[in-house]
């Protein structure tokens, strides 16, 4: 048996859960620490019943032993992984081969364990179809929103950030990003005034909630035929007539790429040719690795607190008791 975060009746608790099997073209992985996503994970504890529902889906770990049919990891190294209900906040986990990403000897277990929301945001960035020195606009500056941000602009685009919390503003603005508002006046005023063309290629929406009065009040920050990708948890209630009066389009960002809940490319292990897909949810695990290794982005600053997963519930309590001051949480092992 081992220790496993599970949510029931509205509450996070840590139990004793039957250790995983290890299975041809997975690998078993113990972990080191694990992140908690809170968008998704909030939600999962509130809605929770009385059947346990496990929580989390990104982590790192040091592999113990592999299946057959697993050739770029073997025993001691220390892997990146990610994608329920494969990882999740437990101390051992057998994860698919594609989901498992080797780390460098220079980064850290930590900054490396946030790497589920880095292929979410790297992800919902190329549904946005940009190219380098478009303008985009990320609403929404939690952990995800701001990782969105910094990926952004190490890939050249050029990025207005916008978030109601004056805290998770500052916080964006110490990466080295100046274009950060708290307000949608301050944002719309500045899209307005750019000496290029007015407006943006594409707004990402990494905040959650009803969103018929921010998806709409977006339609009018966007260039004409531009593109609002949502990421976050957010309810899609459109007005015909501004999407109409702009062509724009509405596109659903499926959290870490192609791949994700297909059980051949997870489970049986049989990756998509690159000249038809070029971008899988574990190559985009591999660029949010090689993004932090060459020191492109910066997670380190944004992990709040780390806990022992034995004070879950507590990290978890986190978020709602003190948002401002709460942006990254891991749970150690």
């Amino acid at each position: 048996m081992m220790r496993a975060v599970v949510a029931i009746n509205g509450e996070a608790e840590v139990r004793q859960v039957p250790e995983p099997v290890v299975e041809p073209n997975m690998i078993l992985v113990r972990t080191i620490c694990s992140a908690i996503s809170p968008g998704t994970e909030i939600e999962m504890k509130k809605r929770a019943g009385e059947t346990p529902v496990s929580l989390g889906y990104s982590a790192v770990g040091t592999v113990l032993q592999t299946g057959e049919g697993v050739t770029h990891v073997r025993p001691g190294d220390r892997v990146a992984c990610y994608g329920a209900p494969y990882v999740k906040h437990a101390e051992l986990l057998a994860v698919p081969k594609a989901l498992a990403v080797p780390l460098p000897d220079s980064l850290s277990a930590e900054e490396a364990a946030f790497v589920g929301l880095g292929a979410i945001a790297i992800h919902g960035l190329r549904q946005a179809e940009l190219q380098f020195g478009s303008k985009v606009t990320v609403v929404g500056l939690g952990i995800l929103g701001q990782l969105t941000c910094q990926i952004a602009e190490a890939a050249g685009y050029r990025v207005y950030a916008l978030d109601l919390l004056k805290e998770r503003c500052s916080m964006l603005r110490r990466s080295g990003l100046q274009t950060v508002f708290a307000s949608y006046e301050e944002l719309e005023a500045s899209l307005r005034t750019d000496y290029l063309v007015e407006g943006a290629d594409a707004v990402i929406l990494c905040a959650g909630g009803g969103g018929a009065e921010l998806l709409n009040r977006s339609l009018g920050w966007l260039r004409d035929r531009g593109r609002i990708v949502i990421v976050g948890d957010m309810h899609a209630e459109l007005s015909r007539e501004l999407m109409f009066a702009k062509e724009a389009e509405l596109r659903i960002a499926r959290a870490g790429g192609p791949g994700r809940y297909d059980a051949a490319y997870e489970q049986d292990g049989v990756d998509y040719p690159v000249g038809f897909v070029r971008w899988t949810e574990g190559r985009n695990m591999y660029e949010y690795i090689r993004l932090l290794g060459e020191r492109k982005i910066d997670v380190m600053p944004l992990i709040s607190k780390k806990l022992p997963v034995d004070r879950a519930g507590e990290a978890y309590e986190s978020y709602l008791s003190a948002p401002k001051e709460t942006l990254g949480v891991l749970l150690t092992y």
